[in-house]
Parts: C-alpha cells; sequence; structure tokens
C-alpha cells in the first residue's frame, strides 16, 4: 500500500496565505486578516521591553551620578556573550551601595542604571525590592516557600535592594539580610543597594557580618543630604 504524502505548506508568496487570500476576494471578503498574518511584528528594543517591569515613576529615570555612571560602565565591561550572535549578559560584577537622606535620588540613579544597561544592549535579567517588601514575602506562611522565593532573589543576575535599613529591624530581619547578601558576595552578582542609614551606622543595623561583606563588595556612594522631591513640590 502506498502511503500518500502531501508538500509542506508554506505561508509565504504562491503558498497557503495566497490561496486563502484567493479564496476571500472570489467571495468579496476583504483579506485584511491574512495581510495581517504577513506583517512583520513590531521589533520592541530591549529598552522598551524592560521598561515595561519598571514602577511608572522611574521609566524615564536617567542615571547621571559620576560615581554611579562608572559603575555602570565597570559592569558592562565584565558582561559576557553566552553564545555566538546573543547579546552580552551579566553574569559578574561589583555592586553598589548608595546612601544618602530620603529623597537625594538614590532609586532613580538606581533604575536609571538598570536602563542605561539595556540602552547598552547588555541583557539585563534583573529585579527591584524593597527591603520590607523582602522581608514581608519571606515571612513563613502557609502555601508558601519561602526558602525558594530567597533562592530566586539570591540568585538574580541583578538586584536593586531599595531601603535597606527602613524596616524594623529583628535577628529574624537581620538573619534574612545576611543569607542573602552572603550568596550575592560568594557569586559576585551585582547588586544595587539603596539605604536612608548613613555608611557608619549601616554595622549597627545590619549585624557585623552583613556590613563587612558591604564593605567588600560594594562600591560606596554618599548621596547630598538634599531632599530633592520635596524640592520638586516647592518649585
Amino acid at each position: 500500500m502506498r502511503t500518500r504524502t502531501r508538500d509542506p505548506q508554506t505561508l509565504g508568496a504562491g503558498g497557503a496565505l495566497d490561496r486563502m487570500a484567493r479564496i476571500l476576494a472570489s467571495r468579496n471578503i476583504a483579506p485584511a486578516a491574512v495581510a495581517a498574518l504577513t506583517e512583520e511584528p513590531e521589533r520592541v528594543s530591549a529598552l522598551d521591553a524592560l521598561s515595561a517591569g519598571i514602577p511608572p515613576r522611574y521609566r524615564g529615570a536617567v542615571a547621571d551620578h559620576p560615581q554611579v555612571l562608572d559603575w555602570i560602565h565597570d559592569v558592562a565591561r565584565q558582561a559576557v556573550v553566552p553564545s555566538r550572535g546573543a547579546r552580552r549578559q551579566i553574569t559578574t560584577g561589583p555592586s553598589l551601595l548608595m546612601a544618602g537622606v530620603v529623597g537625594s535620588g538614590k532609586t532613580h540613579q538606581a533604575y536609571g542604571a538598570v536602563r542605561a544597561l539595556a540602552g547598552a544592549g547588555i541583557g539585563v535579567r534583573w529585579r527591584a525590592v524593597t527591603a520590607a517588601d523582602l522581608y514581608a514575602e519571606l515571612r513563613p506562611r502557609p502555601g508558601v516557600d519561602s526558602e525558594r522565593e530567597l533562592a530566586v532573589v539570591s540568585r538574580c543576575p541583578l538586584l536593586i535592594l531599595d531601603d535597606l535599613g527602613a524596616a524594623k529591624a529583628s535577628d529574624w530581619t537581620e538573619e534574612i539580610t545576611y543569607r542573602l547578601v552572603n550568596r550575592r558576595y560568594n557569586h559576585m552578582l551585582p547588586t544595587l543597594i539603596t539605604t536612608n542609614l548613613r555608611i557608619g551606622d549601616l554595622r549597627a543595623y545590619l549585624g557585623d557580618r552583613v556590613a563587612s561583606r558591604l564593605r567588600q563588595m560594594t562600591i560606596r556612594v554618599e548621596f547630598e543630604p538634599v531632599d530633592r522631591r520635596r524640592l520638586r513640590t516647592a518649585a
């Protein structure tokens, strides 16, 4: 018994779409749907794709602090190409600790730094979370695998850890902070950390183990003691 085979169907010129268009035309049906199928999909830039995950307030953030710009350059320089034809990806790099009063622009600079990396063509797999929200997500409760969530945050190639030191301190928060920072320290994963604490006060709040690792893994930036939010409101 002979098996009947059919040629592969194509969607290009002379293929199935052309035949469908002729059928629709013979029935006086506008072939708009067919035309839509043949249109090339709109290209979305890496920066546009990344901006979709940024809070609306920071989607236009631009990093312009000299030390933040130096950090962007260092991280971009260490990005690697995972395979031929692929974009460079962040795998390791230095971390940045930005300290300053409330409203001094630290979070704006952090999101601006991530946008700058994407705009430079660097593949950015990232996550942003405030320390207070992270502790809330990781508190043990039924139906939530807190250990898995901590592992996901710890392994993220680029992490914004915002407002470190703003949540109420406890033995448990100190332990969680240590485990997160230690994993990122060991794997040399770039972390953008913002805090309202003075750098000299970090040890008292975070403990010796965390403060020691932050001292080794981060470039430290002291922002001017100016509340830019209040200045903009006054203007």
